[in-house]
Formats: structure tokens, C-alpha cells, sequence
């Protein structure tokens, strides 16, 4: 199954990506989305909910 695609935004350069290569990480009890930043080295983290991490492992 292919990952949904999910809207990020580079806090760095201050605009909005879309991507689907991202991985699901629980920290703290919360679900984030994490991926590379396209203009840099650095990640990007968006909250996604339970159910959609759950979905998406």
C-alpha cells in the first residue's frame, strides 16, 4: 500500500511541501511524521493522529 502524501512546512525557508517518503515516530506519546527537508539536511515534523500513524507504520 502506498503512503498518502502529507503536507509539511520547512520552518527554515518558510513554505509548504508535499511529500510521501516520511517515517512515523512516537515521542512523548504523541505520532509525528518526519521527513528531509528538501532544501536542506535538517527534517521536517508534522503531529499526525493515533489512527493515522497506526494506518501508515
Amino acid at each position: 500500500m502506498a503512503k498518502e502524501n502529507l503536507e509539511f512546512f520547512d520552518v527554515k525557508t518558510k513554505k509548504k511541501f508535499k511529500t510521501s517518503d516520511y517515517k512515523i515516530v512516537v515521542k512523548s506519546g504523541r505520532s509525528f511524521a518526519v521527513t528531509k527537508s528538501p532544501t536542506g539536511s535538517y527534517d521536517c515534523w508534522r503531529v499526525v493522529s493515533k489512527d493515522f500513524a497506526a494506518k501508515n507504520k
